[in-house]
């Protein structure tokens, strides 16, 4: 019976490729894998999904991985064998999906697998950066560090995240109420006064005439047509997204944008020289860094920059070289790099840039919200002003008369 196999492993120049395989055993897959020049490193049966067993609520957040990969770091450093460390946390740590893949990862443990292999086992959890790091930290001998060091790194990421979902939810949000307060006026305040100024008859000024045809407009087949569009607009992005190409476009467009784009790209930076730092200081190769830090970059603009600096790096070049004409990174990143390798301190360089860009992005993001503040709040009273302006003028005209 044929079977599907998830594979991974390294090519004869180094770099790591993943995919799937379908055979009759994974000696097959072996040989498969083989002829084309691939040692693979793990092989697994890709599990069925089961709609009828999918449970709610089972993802495991960045938090869940910090508070597990601190308890871990302590029990090592404190002389608890691996298997008895894994064992405790996997009964004791809150979400139950990750107990279940701790205790899966005990048993490769047990079977005899390392650490960082057992892990690799769930890509899902566990990111290649993580896999990686530990693979460093058990080669070293120093796994509690480079566990601390990892959780630090999880910690700072989740925050600059979370600057940068707050910088992007504000806008959104406080835009939301105010289309939709502007609407609920539109569809049911002014045909009130339209049906009214029906029956008085003559001639309307224009802008009461202009806010009644929108609002005849919004209330009739315009409404639908405008929410179709959106929709239509919103489904048509996310197939876009789904493509390697699409990605790409879009991503280029946002690095773009007039007030969004620099923000983006300050996180880019951040998330870049962090990442890139904290491999590099763990032991990982900087080759097998540049990799991972690309495709955990979130962007790929950014990770077609980094793959070609590593190309750069491959033919034998210094990393502030390729760094230099990828105009993703601005001139001081490159300048301080460079100091950086020359002077050996290229994890410790990598680090203060990423402060201070982590700063750079809460800088970025206050201005922002200060900036936005006041122009949704014109934007909004602008335009609820404009139409209560519009209704009443035929009033205040209709009392001149009698007067």
């Amino acid at each position: 019976m044929a079977i599907v196999f998830q594979w991974s492993g390294k090519t004869v120049r180094g770099t790591v490729e993943t995919g799937e395989i379908t055979a009759a055993t994974k000696e097959e897959v072996i040989t498969q894998l083989r002829r084309r020049n691939i040692t693979p490193t793990i092989i697994t049966e890709k599990q069925k999904k089961d709609l009828f067993s999918m449970k709610f609520g089972g993802r495991v957040k960045d938090k869940d991985i910090v508070v597990f990969t601190r308890q871990f770091a302590t029990m090592i450093d404190a002389g608890l064998p691996l298997v008895q460390a894994l064992d405790i946390l996997s009964t004791q740590v809150e979400n139950k999906s990750l107990g279940k893949t701790l205790q899966e990862v005990k048993g490769d443990v047990e079977s005899g697998a390392t650490y960082a292999d057992a892990l690799k086992k769930h890509p899902r959890t566990f990111s290649e950066l993580y896999v990686n790091m530990v693979a460093a930290g058990e080669a070293g001998g120093i796994l509690d560090t480079i566990l601390n060091r990892l959780a630090s790194y999880i910690e700072k990421a989740m925050k600059l995240k979370k600057k940068v979902k707050g910088a992007m939810i504000y806008p959104a949000v406080v835009s939301t109420i105010a289309v939709g307060v502007i609407a609920v006026i539109m569809i049911f305040v002014v045909p009130t006064f339209g049906k009214m100024f029906a029956t008085l008859g003559g001639t309307l000024p224009w802008p009461t005439r202009l806010i009644v045809n929108m609002s005849d407009f919004l209330a009739g087949v315009g409404g639908l047509m405008i929410v179709g569009a959106m929709i239509g607009i919103a489904v048509f992005i996310v197939q876009i997204r789904r493509t390697e190409k699409g990605k790409h476009i879009i991503d280029k467009i946002l690095l773009k944008l007039p007030i969004f784009g620099p923000l983006l790209n300050k996180v880019a930076v951040a998330k870049f020289t962090r990442t890139l730092g904290t491999l590099v200081s763990s032991g990982v190769p900087i080759l097998d860094g540049l990799e991972i830090t690309a495709k955990t970059s979130g962007n790929k603009v950014v990770e077609y920059a980094i793959m070609e600096v590593r190309k750069g790096v491959v033919g034998g070049k210094t990393l502030a070289e390729p760094i230099t004409k990828a105009k993703v990174f601005p001139p001081m990143v490159t300048h301080m790099i460079a100091v950086g390798e020359s002077t050996g301190a290229l994890d410790a360089m990598l680090a203060k840039i990423a402060d201070f860009y982590d700063d750079e992005v809460d800088n970025a993001v206050n201005n922002l919200t200060a900036m936005m503040e006041p122009l949704l709040m014109v934007f909004l009273g602008g335009a609820v002003g404009f139409i209560v302006v519009a209704m009443y003028m035929p009033i205040f005209k209709l009392i001149t008369l009698i007067k």
